[in-house]
């Protein structure tokens, strides 16, 4: 049987308490969870790309079954190199949830 990865793809600037509930949350769901950090170049960030790497790294560092890593490009590209099963992704309104589906 194969391992179940899931990827949480996002820029976290910064990452909040909401942001690490869902990591904590989807470390149960799956054998591996991959903590994608965007950097688009095109925003304007609050801290550097390097900066939130380090930061979700620490924050966690608890979760043994998870793992940051920085990506550039397309999100389908890193789910298809990881043979990753899901996406996960949060919604704080139901506005979120449209946005989502397009």
């Amino acid at each position: 049987m194969s391992e179940r990865i899931g990827v949480y793809p996002g820029s976290f600037d910064p990452p909040t308490k909401g942001h690490l509930d869902l990591m904590e949350r989807a470390a149960l769901l799956f054998d591996r969870v991959v903590v994608a950090v965007a950097n688009n170049t095109e925003k304007h960030n609050l801290f550097t790309y390097e900066e939130r790497i380090e930061m979700i790294t620490e924050l966690t560092r608890h979760i043994p079954n998870l793992e940051v890593k920085p990506f550039k490009g397309l999100i389908i590209d890193l789910v298809r190199e990881l043979d990753a099963i899901a996406l996960i992704r949060g919604l704080r309104a139901v506005s979120d949830f449209g946005n989502e589906m397009t």
